[in-house]
């Protein structure tokens, strides 16, 4: 019957009968393609490419807040300069999540390896800063900060306006 059963397997052309296999000797063919002196060539390219996109990976990261500024700046020209819900959201938003992120960043540089991580650390600094500028500088376009004495004194009197301006005409 083991007979049967080894000639019945050598009709197909993809079957391979293992039950009276030594388990030391493997007497298969290599798969087309396959050379084992470009297998080693290719593992030790792989590590080369591991460094590189570990290094390509870690500045994506640390210049994340500086891709981040031209979308901020379009935010801040469509919001406009009114005081209202939208433009106050819009405004803590901007002060929240860099505020988080300068927090958080011993979690950030875990992920910020290799031999350029002082850089990648610093880029990611400034990229909060500016930020941080952005969002303080649209407070100070609103009118939110308090730039003047009479901001925050109440006895001094209010700022006074030197000239005023208007367009148009007037309708009779």
């Amino acid at each position: 019957m083991a007979m049967s059963n080894r000639n019945v397997s050598k009709k197909f052309k993809w079957s391979i009968d293992l039950s009276n296999r030594n388990k030391s000797t493997c007497d298969l063919a290599s798969p087309p393609g396959y050379l084992p002196s470009i297998a080693t060539t290719v593992a030790e390219s792989t590590k080369e490419n591991d460094s590189s996109l570990l290094i390509k990976r870690s500045w994506d990261v640390a210049l994340q807040p500086l891709k981040q500024v031209p979308m901020n700046l379009f935010m801040m020209y469509m919001v406009g300069s009114s005081i209202s819900i939208f433009p106050i959201m819009m405004v803590g938003m901007m002060f929240v999540r860099p505020i988080r992120a300068l927090f958080s960043m011993n979690q950030t540089f875990k992920m910020l390896e290799g031999t350029q991580a002082i850089g990648q650390i610093l880029v990611y600094i400034l990229g909060q800063l500016v930020a941080l500028g952005l969002a303080l500088y649209k407070c100070q376009s609103m009118g939110l900060l308090p730039t003047h004495s009479s901001d925050w004194l109440a006895f001094i009197d209010p700022q006074q306006r030197i000239e005023y301006s208007g367009g148009g005409q007037t309708l009779l």
